[in-house]
């Protein structure tokens, strides 16, 4: 019962949610904003876990600030907004008239953002792409669960910025097997999508006081820019590009904003409490390899995403493979406390 408090609010807002969805579509609508809601949960479980190792060194105000004012953005923002404006530079149109194309022309407006999937698909997967390879190709890292690939990638890391090398070389690969109409906003989307990283993964040492040492408030200058605004962007970024897919893939089950709207804000709400959950509980501390597994989904979720710009890949297969990380992970983590517990028992 303990754990059940993490869930209240996400619970009273699938009560809520579920109830709206009743009242806008009828059963079928309710039925569809709850399917769209696990289907958000499965596809951002790893994004809980990857927020966790964030916000558990985050400074306290800034946490709270992710887990009020980000979650906002989050869940009305990317998933409600973002979206319109896409279709309003598309369309070139402003953002009232595309508000009133998916409300008053769904079929229309669906078509034009999944038209956007390329560019979409090209910024998200190098965000994350390069989420990916900047947590496996580290000279600092130490700590293995698939050692036959994680210690080269380690290695790897004492070639500077060879992370960006590897990623922009997936992205030009991906796009030669893209129509010539496409290759261009998709690398450029790519590229864009790489920048931003660099950016928002950099912001930190632009916020950093000449003296590390140096402490503000209790706390080291250094440390609250890395874990401040730095964190924030970075999240938000982060959950931007977990977000994209499941927006324009929740089209295959709606067309009614509204409804996609309500069931991916349910998902996300459960996602923030899975967040929640594991910094207070301190789950990646007591599961080792947990944190591999998100990254390995991660990856996994930015090679299907530049796939996906080729050839359609199911939101199913998707959330199964992020899904199955997770869990031979976690079956990983259990079987090495065991280990190391029956070692200090001997």
């Amino acid at each position: 019962m303990s754990n059940l408090r993490f869930f209240r609010g996400s619970i009273l807002v699938t009560v809520l949610g579920i109830g709206a969805a009743f009242w806008v579509g009828g059963p079928q609508a309710a039925f569809i904003a709850f399917i769209l809601s696990i289907l958000e949960v499965s596809l951002s479980f790893d994004n809980a876990v990857v927020n966790a190792t964030v916000l558990k060194n985050m400074d306290e105000v800034w946490r709270r600030r992710f887990l009020t004012w980000g979650m906002l953005i989050a869940v009305f923002g990317m998933r409600v907004v973002f979206p319109v404006l896409i279709v309003a530079v598309i369309a070139q149109i402003d953002p009232w008239t595309a508000l009133k194309l998916a409300v008053g022309e769904p079929e229309r407006y669906a078509e034009t953002l999944t038209s956007a999937h390329a560019v979409v698909a090209g910024f998200g997967g190098a965000f994350l792409m390069m989420v990916f390879l900047k947590f496996f190709i580290d000279k600092e890292k130490d700590v293995h669960w698939v050692r036959v690939i994680e210690a080269p990638l380690s290695k790897l890391g004492k070639m500077e910025a060879v992370e960006i090398a590897v990623c922009l070389a997936a992205v030009y690969l991906i796009s030669t097997w893209l129509p010539p109409a496409k290759q261009l906003e998709f690398l450029l989307a790519s590229v864009a999508g790489v920048i931003t990283y660099i950016v928002v993964d950099g912001f930190a040492s632009l916020l950093e006081s000449d003296d590390d040492e140096v402490d503000v408030g209790g706390h080291a200058t250094a440390a609250v820019a890395k874990t401040g605004l730095s964190g924030f962007l970075y999240l938000e970024v982060l959950d931007a590009s977990f977000s994209f897919d499941g927006v324009i893939g929740a089209f295959a089950l709606s067309n009614n904003i509204f409804i996609i709207a309500i069931g991916l804000g349910i998902g996300a709400m459960f996602v923030r409490s899975l967040t929640i959950l594991f910094v207070e509980k301190g789950t990646l501390d007591q599961f080792r390899y947990l944190e591999h597994g998100a990254f390995y989904a991660i990856g996994a979720l930015a090679t299907l995403m530049f796939v996906g710009t080729i050839q359609h890949v199911s939101e199913i297969i998707t959330g199964l493979i992020g899904a199955g990380f997770i869990v031979l992970a976690l079956y990983s983590s259990i079987r090495h406390r065991r280990r190391i517990q029956a070692q200090a028992a001997t």
